[in-house]
């Protein structure tokens, strides 16, 4: 109980600097498209982590992203590390909130990634800062912050860096989004993207209907026919959620693109919908068009394991005994990295960053006050990791 309160004592004394930290992060902008920017902000993390004596190192993921930072404190010490781990990137642009976006009004912060989730890696930074200067020595503490997580580690080994340094770990926080309610995330449906190409028969509406073969009344029966592959009761969702096509109204169009979003719970869920696309995407119904697709995006279920869920019980432990409510559990249907760290055999918690609502949206928003309470949560479940 005294580490614990000394832990209360520093993060109350440290509550401007977080909000200083928080904002430099924000303000330097990181969107996942612009490497030198992503690399910029995890410079700022290395920097902060080194500090409370990690040994760090930045992982050159390849393709053209920003890379992976990865820190170990404590290696002498016994025991299974503990593991922080999120990302850095975000899904805005450079300049798309202006000069200097961060902004806090009537107790919500706001900013590229303020939520999504640069609050996440200050807390992590806090909870770290706060244990050592209350003496926690018990057992390594290990990060591991990606720079290209918002676009799937698409065409780079950053899934692989997840996968090798999650391993052997007694449990993970992955600090993402937390959600406005206090919920954790126990489990995150898997995703597969899909693009298909229509091909038609131009010709003039008017002058040479027949001619013509319509590449959008072909996509059309597609559509219908994958959006069925939806079955909510195994928790795999389908939707077409861009369709493109055409170039006048008086033309028969001579080619359409549409592209599917699939979430799975399960994977003969993933399976299902792999085998049954295909097919679907071969056969015509409009004579003399024909069409092809590429899967893109496959990526795992993070998996409600029974090893999550002794995790979770243990939090829920925690928190009755700091005598606050019991946080109540999501299964999301968005991607995380938690994924791969369930993969690589550590049980991990999601949403464990800063509280808010509307990521990825310019509504973006952050509690305040929750990345306070969040790093006092946290550090009671890691003072408390020896009952785990």
């Amino acid at each position: 109980m005294e580490m614990q309160k000394k832990v209360e004592s520093y993060i109350e004394e440290s509550r401007g600097e977080m909000l200083e930290l928080w904002e430099e992060l924000v303000n330097t902008e990181s969107y996942v498209g612009e490497a030198d920017n992503v690399n910029r902000a995890l410079a700022i993390v290395k920097r902060e982590f080194e500090a409370e004596g990690f040994d760090c190192r930045i992982e050159d993921v390849g393709g053209g992203w920003g890379g992976t930072l990865v820190g170990l404190l404590g290696a002498e010490r016994g025991g299974k590390p503990i593991l922080f781990s999120g990302h850095l990137d975000t899904v805005f642009p450079q300049g798309s909130w202006g000069e200097k976006p961060f902004a806090i009004r009537e107790g919500k912060a706001y900013g590229p990634g303020a939520l999504d989730m640069k609050g996440g890696v200050v807390i992590a930074l806090y909870v770290v800062k706060a244990l050592n200067r209350a003496g926690y020595r018990e057992r390594p503490l290990k990060i591991i912050f990606s720079g290209n997580e918002e676009k799937g580690h698409i065409n780079s080994t950053g899934a692989q860096v997840f996968l090798e340094e999650g391993k052997d770990c007694l449990f993970a926080f992955n600090m993402e989004t937390g959600l406005a309610d206090g919920c954790l995330c126990v489990g995150r449906k898997g995703h597969l993207g899909c693009r298909v190409t229509v091909n038609g028969v131009e010709s003039h509406a008017g002058n040479d209907f027949e001619s013509g073969r319509s590449a959008i009344e072909e996509a059309a029966h597609k559509i219908l026919a994958i959006q069925a592959l939806t079955d909510l009761e195994e928790g795999t969702t389908v939707n077409v959620g861009v369709v493109q096509g055409g170039t006048v109204p008086n033309a028969v169009p001579g080619q359409c693109r549409f592209e599917v979003d699939i979430r799975v719970a399960k994977e003969e869920g993933r399976r299902r919908v792999k085998e049954a696309l295909p097919q679907i995407i071969q056969q015509s119904a409009v004579e003399g068009t024909s069409a092809s697709f590429e899967f893109e995006g496959d990526s795992p279920i993070y998996e409600t394991t029974p090893e999550v869920e002794r995790f979770y019980r243990f939090v829920c432990q925690v928190a009755r005994r700091q005598g606050r409510p019991e946080p109540g559990r999501r299964v999301l249907g968005g991607f995380s990295d938690a994924a791969y760290l369930s993969l690589a055999g550590t049980p991990v918690i999601c949403a464990f960053g800063v509280q808010g609502q509307w990521n990825h949206t310019k509504r973006e928003y952050a509690l305040v006050e929750t990345l306070f309470q969040r790093a006092v949560y946290i550090a009671a479940v890691v003072l408390q990791s020896g009952e785990f």
